[in-house]
């Protein structure tokens, strides 16, 4: 299995959206704004990303 990761900025609120994006969100770890968090490149969060991808910003891992 691969290492790669990338990272996802929360750009806009998940306040006024529905329950299931919010849900993903938190399931993200996105929980303020302009929060980046480094996630493993697998399929379910790469699913989850695409869910909320109106909400985020992808941008490729530092390292």
């Amino acid at each position: 299995m691969s290492d790669k990761t990338f990272q996802v900025k929360l750009v806009k609120s998940g306040i006024g959206r529905p329950k299931r994006h919010r849900d993903t969100l938190k399931g993200l770890g996105l929980t303020k704004m302009n929060k980046v968090m480094t996630l493993k490149d697998t399929p379910a969060i790469r699913g989850m990303v695409k869910k909320v991808e109106h909400l985020v910003q992808v941008l490729p891992d530092e390292n």
